[in-house]
């Protein structure tokens, strides 16, 4: 996969176990990441974002802590003190949540002060550098849950036909220039026409507008070229294939090694029923 890491040493038996920090948003994704790190013979200790990020975590990690969006001392202060060194951002954090429940402390309010462009990568990327300065890494995840992400071939669903796998191909192309001018991660494609391209409204609602326009499309969902593996990386779950099912779509493509699966048993499973395609694409 294009500048993935290697993956690392798991802990091996009589070895201590390793800690690895998550700072949880909200989503499916953080439970989908400690859960795969747990398996994997990680310690997982959460941070939890008040307001944002399902209490129901607690279940799926050894240890979870509370803040409240912008307490970036307090993160790392938790993390440090149950001996992380290195971190996973997972799952997202809400705009509006900055005009209701942020509490910003002197190191959010600095970098927010040197940065001329706000929630973009530039902000998560300065945020990532501030942690590493505070003895805490924000890595990216392949390395340390490589099972989350899609591989190459066959996922779910029926055998897909030549001319859907046509459709993938050139919408794994077509994605490539798009998301080279930052504009989404998702093409939906029919026979070779563009039908659909993601913007501000996300993968499940660009599917559904598609479905709209004409039924048996393909979409396909990839990274940006150059994106940051720490953060935003594209994801499907479940809820992705009951909007392909809505709008009868007939295959998913997914970029293998870059794209997340959330939930994967039960993804699988819906993709049967619905008779829908799931393949994964070298990038």
């Amino acid at each position: 996969m294009r500048g993935a890491p290697a993956e690392v040493k798991r802990p091996g038996a009589g070895s201590a176990m390793e800690t690895l920090g998550l700072i949880a948003g909200n989503g499916r994704l953080p439970f989908a990441l400690a859960r795969a790190a747990r398996a994997a013979g990680f310690r997982v200790v959460a941070v939890g974002h008040v307001g944002e990020t399902d209490p129901a975590l607690e279940g799926e990690v050894d240890r979870l802590g509370w803040v409240r969006l912008g307490q970036l001392r307090r993160i790392a202060a938790e993390l440090r003190g149950e001996g992380v060194g290195k971190a996973l951002l997972a799952g997202g954090l809400r705009k509006a949540s900055w005009f209701s429940g942020a509490r910003p402390d002197l190191a959010a309010l600095g970098l927010l002060a040197k940065l001329r462009a706000r929630g973009d990568d530039g902000l998560l990327r300065a945020i990532a550098d501030w942690f590493s300065e505070q003895g805490v890494e924000i890595v990216p995840p392949h390395g340390f849950v490589p099972g989350c992400f899609a591989a190459e071939g066959a996922l779910a669903g029926p055998p897909a036909d030549d001319e859907a796998l046509a459709d993938a191909r050139e919408g794994i192309r077509i994605a490539r220039l798009l998301g080279a001018a930052d504009v989404g991660q998702t093409v939906v494609l029919r026979e070779g026409a563009v039908v659909a391209v993601e913007a501000m409204e996300g993968t499940d609602a660009c599917i559904r507008r598609a479905g709209e326009l004409v039924p048996g499309a393909v979409v396909v969902k990839c990274a940006k070229p150059g994106q940051d593996l720490r953060f935003d990386l594209p994801a499907v779950g479940p809820g992705t294939v009951a909007a392909l099912a809505a709008a009868k779509a007939r295959l998913l493509a997914l970029e293998a090694g870059a794209t997340l699966i959330l939930d994967r048993e039960e993804l699988v499973r819906d993709a049967g029923r619905a008779r829908i395609s799931i393949v994964g694409i070298a990038g």
